[in-house]
Formats: structure tokens, sequence, C-alpha cells
């Protein structure tokens, strides 16, 4: 989610509006091998004579332009990725190649291997599905194209039976335009060390905003003006904006150390997408919805190492690490989300309609996930026997409601009062309430609501179907999201206040957080304050990108929020800044220290 083209009453979460999109060349195919070639990712120049897996095609020079995958490990299979194309732009041919997977870095035991076709219908990109693998078991492996061979990559198949511990390594929002992606290089540092056996990533992977346009003020600076120029909309458009992203050497070297589990969230499509629309959507200027989200989709399929199936759109699916964690990804975004409510929508000449804009929360026909996909969820849960229920998903669970003045003032300056001086009038009253003045009682008596109508909040009633399904069937349920570009802890509550589980939300990669949308608060202040104001809120930490290191045992689910000091140079340090666990058990389900 980021800043609304309209104006909403929450300028809390607004971002910059975007300005108008900036009309870049087409720099085309040509441009983008050019740029890998710069960039140093070129695996392997090709040799005079025939290789790869046709020993009689007459030698072409190809380049192995992005790296290497994998992705949606299973016990005894993964998805390897991989994009190859001939150097000369000109030659828009199919290229053969093979792959293998092997039980050492240096290829002495090779285990499985095959062959494949880089065609230009799926953008050059290749996916394979090597199977015959063993349980939780590292592998390597590799491409060739006749002469070329490609970087070596490194995946892991998921474990059976008892497991001591999974560890994954969690993201979300990388803007390229923003900053460094030291986020993923920091990760990708730690996978020895820290021992992540999966990356997940929530969503956001791409941003689909033209050059100048979101959080784009130091792109010119670092070198990271995104391509093509304009805000992408054709299947074109799209895979161009994933060919720079996939470009990048540090999401490069995260692909190569670790297996990925993904899910879309809205930026894949249009800022704010649900199932008929999108805020960043233009009907009369950007065409039909449903055929940018098809190029999307199709787009991101082609070029995230995932597994697919019949329907395009159906992307939730579960993985179960032996009987220890069952890990269930689901779309609360594209699939069947019914479009959001809107604060704007509800003032009019005599303030603030409360009544209608509760009526339409409680509305129990509004959906986040579907009807199908719920049930699924719930059959999922229902049959899986291991310790830990975890869902894998975009946006906020956790109860957010902030004071309306503070809200107000964030949208219109003078019209509340800031998070620090509603924090001081609260103080006021906890130490002499009789001091208090009209105005600050007024202050205090005004109802809290949700800030973010984009995320569970602005869809109670199937939270509430959610958080009821996992306590009848009795579950360790924990909750991992994205989205906000904010690290957030949160116990999770029922209507009735009964502790259900927790939540985990992590910061961005690279988009920016509250710091840039409220200059004025202290960060650290803000923080605490919002823990304060918001009861189910444990943790915070609205200035720093990020990732989560999450640790499943037997006794414990913990969370380690992970920083990076700057994104806006290679050069960084990376700090541990706060972790919290849930235990296992009925009574134990909510936050504590470690």
């Amino acid at each position: 989610m980021t800043p609304s083209k309209r104006s909403p009453l929450l300028n809390l979460l607004q971002k910059d509006a975007p300005t108008a999109p900036a009309e870049g060349i087409d720099h085309g195919r040509r441009h983008l091998v050019r740029g890998a070639l710069a960039a140093g990712a070129l695996a392997g120049l090709p040799l005079a004579g025939c290789g790869g897996n046709d020993d009689d095609a007459p030698a072409v020079a190809v380049v192995f332009s992005h790296g290497v995958a994998s992705g949606d490990p299973l016990s005894d299979r993964v998805i390897l990725w991989t994009r190859v194309l001939a150097q000369d732009s000109a030659d828009t041919r199919d290229v053969p190649l093979s792959w293998e997977v092997a039980a050492d870095a240096d290829f002495r035991t090779v285990l499985s291997r095959g062959n494949a076709t880089a065609r230009a219908d799926r953008d050059f990109c290749v996916k394979v599905d090597a199977t015959g693998l063993a349980a939780g078991t590292r592998y390597w492996y590799r491409f060739k194209a006749h002469a070329a061979t490609s970087v070596v990559g490194r995946t892991k198949t998921l474990p059976t039976g008892a497991v001591s511990q999974v560890r994954l390594a969690v993201f979300s929002c990388s803007n390229y335009p923003t900053g460094y992606f030291n986020v993923y290089a920091e990760a990708a540092r730690r996978v020895d060390t820290d021992a992540y056996d999966v990356a997940v990533h929530l969503g956001d992977y791409i941003y689909e905003y033209g050059a100048g346009q979101y959080a784009s003020a130091n792109a010119q600076a670092l070198g990271r003006v995104v391509d093509p120029g304009k805000e992408i909309v054709a299947l074109a458009d799209y895979r161009r904006r994933y060919a720079q992203y996939r470009g990048d050497a540090d999401l490069q070297k995260l692909h190569a150390a670790l297996p990925m589990i993904a899910v879309w969230d809205d930026h894949e499509v249009a800022n704010d997408a649900w199932k008929n629309g999108a805020e960043n959507h233009q009907p009369a200027a950007e065409g039909d919805y449903a055929a940018r989200r098809a190029a999307a989709v199709q787009a991101w399929h082609e070029w995230l190492p995932v597994r697919d199936g019949a329907d395009p759109l159906l992307i939730y699916r579960s993985f179960d690490f032996g009987s220890l964690l069952s890990l269930h990804m689901l779309d609360t975004r594209v699939l069947a989300r019914d479009k959001q409510l809107d604060y704007a929508d509800y003032i009019g000449a005599a303030g603030f309609d409360s009544a209608k804009f509760q009526t339409d929360m409680a509305r129990a026909d509004r959906q986040l996930m579907g009807a199908t996909q719920s049930q699924w969820l719930q059959q999922q849960m229902a049959a899986s026997a291991a310790t830990w229920q975890m869902l894998g998903q975009q946006v906020l669970m956790g109860r957010m409601n902030i004071p309306s003045p503070i809200l107000f003032e964030a949208n219109a300056p003078g019209t509340g009062v800031s998070v620090s001086a509603y924090a001081a009038i609260v103080a006021k009253a906890q130490a002499n309430p009789a001091s208090l003045t009209a105005q600050e009682r007024a202050v205090l008596a005004a109802p809290s609501i949700p800030y973010n109508l984009d995320a569970w909040d602005g869809y109670p009633v199937a939270r509430e179907t959610l958080l009821g399904t996992a306590r009848a069937l009795n579950k360790n349920l924990v909750v991992l999201a994205g989205d906000t570009h904010n690290a957030w802890a949160s116990d999770l509550l029922d209507m009735n206040g009964n502790a259900i589980g927790v939540e985990f939300a992590t910061s961005s990669v690279s988009s920016p957080g509250f710091e840039e949308y409220l200059p004025k608060e202290n960060p650290q202040q803000l923080a605490g304050a919002l823990t304060q104001l918001i009861g189910p809120l444990v943790y915070a930490d609205t200035w720093r990108r990020g990732y989560m290191a999450v640790t499943a045992t037997a006794t414990e689910c913990r969370c380690d929020w992970v920083f990076v000091n700057t994104i806006l140079s290679r050069d960084y340090t990376a700090t541990v800044a706060q972790s919290l666990r849930t235990l296992p058990g009925a009574g134990q389900r909510k936050l504590v220290g470690v």
C-alpha cells in the first residue's frame, strides 16, 4: 500500500501522491542485456563449438542474464528458475538448455538432470520442477546453454517427521528507486551463520510507479531510476520492471542462497488493488483493469520461482515443515478482496457519519480472502497436526485503532493533535485529571478508529471468522504480515478479548515508513506512544528498513527484527533490534520477551 492519488482522510498512511508519469524511452531487450553485462551478471561467454543439451545445434552466444533462483520447496522437489537469451537482441529464437542438481557445490555427485527450453513467449524465463529429491536436504544446482553456464544456486527441500527447528527469513516491500537492497544482502550474508531454511516474501516484490513518482528522491544519484520510465501497465512493461529488479546483485545473491516462498501484494499489479480494480488504476487512461491484472499476473509467474497451477490467480498454498510447522500462504489482495472502505465517503456537512460507517464495517458479506479460500484454509488447519500454524500473508491482522484526533491532525494540521501532544494530554489526565481543559477532555473523549482500512481492520467480520476458526481448532496461530513498511508485533485478540495468537509484521526492504510521512515526530517517541495507545500492540519500529528472522521450535516461536542502518550507501551495518516470542498451548498464545 502506498499513497493514494485521491485524498483519503488518513494521510497518516498517505505517502506523497505520485506526480504525472515521466515518459521514458523504450530501450527494449537490447538495453536489458547490456545492463546485465554492465552489472557483471553474465554467467559465461560461449566458446567455439557447441554446448548445453544440443550437441548438433550451431554455437549461439547466450547469457544467463538474471542469475538463478529456487522456490516452493516440498519434501521431494523444488522449483528451479533462470533466464537465458541470445546476446544478439535480434535473435529471438528459443534457447535449449540443461539443468543439474548435485549433492555438492563442485558437482562431483550429480543426482538429477534434465532439459528445458527458454521461450520468447515466457520472456526467456525457465522454470523446472526438480523431483525425486530427499527430504530436508541441501542441494546445489546450475543451468547450461550452449557454452554458457549459469552461476551455482543452493536450495533445500522441506523436512518430514520430527523437526527440531525451522528458520525463515521474511521480507516485504522492495522499492527499487528508494535505495539499495542492503536488506537482501544482509540476509544472504547470514544464510549460513543463522541457518535459514527458506526466504518468505510477503509481496510488493516490485512497484508499478514511473520515474520521479513514489519514493524516488535519490534514484538519480543512486543510479536506480526505474525502467521503463512510465507507470507499468502492459505485459512488456511488467517484464521490463522485473528484469530491472532481478538484475540487482543483492537480490540475485539472496535468490541463489535460499529457496523462496512468495505471494504477491498490491504493487505487483497496482496500489491498493482489490478484485475488480485498484486505487492506482484509471480505466479511462490505462484501459481495462482485468487486462492489466492478467499481464501483471503472467509476468509474476514468469519471473518468480513459484509452482504454477491451472489458474494463475490461485496462489494460496501450504508448506509443511515436518510435524513442527505448517505455513499457509494466502492471497488477501488480488483474488477475492472487496473494495476498501474510504473514510472520505463518510464525511459530510454534518461531520463524520459514524453510524453508517459502523454499519458498513459490520457487513458479513465483505470479504478479504473470499469464501473458497477461507474454507480451504480452515480445512488445511484442521488437517495439520503441526505444532505451529503460520499464515504468510500481506496486510496487518492486529487491531490498530488510533484516537481519531491524531488521524485528523495527520491529514489536516490544526484539526486535531499530534501523537506527542496526545500522549502529553494522557499523562496530564493521569497525574491531575482536574487540570484538564474542556478541549483536552474532548480530545480524550473522541473515539479511536482503525488507522488502515486497507488492512484486516477494514474487514473485521472476515478477521473474526479466521480467528474463530483458529480458536475452535485449538491451534497455535502465528501470522506474518508486511505492507506497511514499519515493524510491528501484536497480540491477536477476538472481539471478546480472547487471546488467539500473535502477529509478527516486518518492516520493508527499502520502501519508506512513518519516518518520511510524519517527519515532525521523533521516531522512537512515536513508536513508544503507539504501543501505549494501541492495546494489543506490543512492539513498533517506524523508521528502519529490515527483515524478520522467525524461528520455530517445539517450545516457542520467536521473531528477531534485523535492521540495516542505511539504504543510501552500500556500506551499512546491521543489528538485531528486538526479539519476541510466543509459547504453544491454550493460555500462552501471546507475546512475551526473550
